[in-house]
């Protein structure tokens, strides 16, 4: 029987895990409803309910919104959903965070706004704007694993592009983009919405915005109006209860992108964490992990997931996870998962 202080422990970690409003889960629904996708199967899959989807009020955990945009992804064979869902989706249906941006004088008040509000929406994707003359807006993650996510930081890059352009009343075009997951394939179908320099695989997920276009003015700016939302959404937003991530959380997101250039080292990390090195084991230790457990289960789930995409050189993967030769990344598969790169998969194409 667990103890009553167990209890309360699990009660506290529940609450303070990142929620999302539901937006998204809720259009990957509807495009499912109207593919005549049985619905229920998929959400019970994820932990997710019909009554959830179907109350526009209810909160949904952030990191069940990633589980199910993937399963319907699947479902729909669709490996593109978060970029077509943002190209189709009304804007308006950000609802506060679209206003006090559309109200805005420029884009680059609208770009700040969106960076102190976005967690109303979605507490698991933290936007920072930095204001340089190319104006840049860089998404991290809170309390959830970057690599877990595809499809929903693909629609957000793309919803940031839509908003932008439609406030603007210009058809803007990025600058440059970044993502930090790794795609082999459809890239012209960003390109085609999101211009040639866009980089998959990066260090970073960033919208680098065109030189000046801080200064833009915005087609439906209303100072008075903005006034009042903004006080909506600071009351809004002290409302959020703030989440603190789980340290292992933060450590995967910061080895991720530091693994292609053999640099995700303990002491590596917690600098870039801002801690000690024995600061951090001490912290992992609470969580009941090392470093290197954290490490190298983090890279067999990339290894996993790379190795499904068919078209993607088992060399590039190497290369992605860390690993100086091809023949280093196939002892450590055989170590994770008792198989080589190539038997794993042969096992996954007999098994579809």
């Amino acid at each position: 029987m667990m103890q009553r202080g167990s209890t309360q422990q699990s009660v506290k970690q529940l609450a303070s895990l990142p929620t999302a409003s539901g937006g998204l889960s809720r259009l990957a629904a509807n495009r499912l409803r109207r593919a005549d996708i049985k619905l229920e199967p998929l959400l019970s899959r994820v932990g997710l309910t019909i009554e959830q989807i179907d109350d526009p009020e209810q909160r949904i955990d952030a990191r069940r919104q990633i589980a199910f945009l993937e399963t319907a992804a699947n479902a729909l064979n669709d490996v593109f959903l978060g970029l077509s869902l943002a190209e189709e989706f009304d804007c308006r249906d950000l609802g506060l965070l679209y206003y006090v941006m559309a109200s805005s004088d420029t884009l680059g008040d609208a770009l700040k706004r969106a960076s102190r509000y976005s967690r109303i929406t979605n507490e698991a994707i933290v936007l920072q704007y930095l204001e340089t003359r190319e104006p840049t807006l860089r998404l991290t993650y809170s309390g959830i694993p970057r690599h877990a996510d595809r499809q929903q930081i693909e629609f957000c890059i793309l919803a940031m592009v839509r908003v932008s352009r439609l406030l603007s009343g210009r058809q803007l075009v990025p600058k440059r983009v970044s993502t930090m997951h790794v795609r082999s394939e459809g890239i012209s179908k960003f390109a085609r919405f999101l211009g040639n320099d866009i980089e998959f695989g990066s260090d970073a997920d960033e919208i680098v915005f065109p030189a000046g276009s801080a200064e833009w003015a915005l087609v439906n700016a209303d100072p008075r109006l903005n006034k009042i939302l903004l006080k909506v959404s600071e009351e809004t937003l002290t409302a959020r209860k703030s989440n603190r991530s789980a340290v292992r959380v933060m450590v995967e997101n910061t080895i991720a992108p530091l693994l292609p250039h053999g640099q995700a080292h303990a002491h590596v990390v917690a600098t870039k964490m801002g801690m000690s090195e024995r600061t951090l084991a001490r912290r992992l230790a609470e969580e009941g992990v090392t470093f290197n457990e954290v490490l190298q289960q983090l890279k067999a789930r990339l290894a996993s997931r790379y190795l499904e995409d068919g078209r993607m050189p088992i060399s590039r993967i190497a290369w992605l996870l860390g690993f100086e030769e091809a023949s280093s990344f196939n002892h450590a598969c055989r170590r994770w998962m008792g198989k080589s790169p190539r038997e794993i998969r042969r096992f996954d194409t007999a098994a579809t």
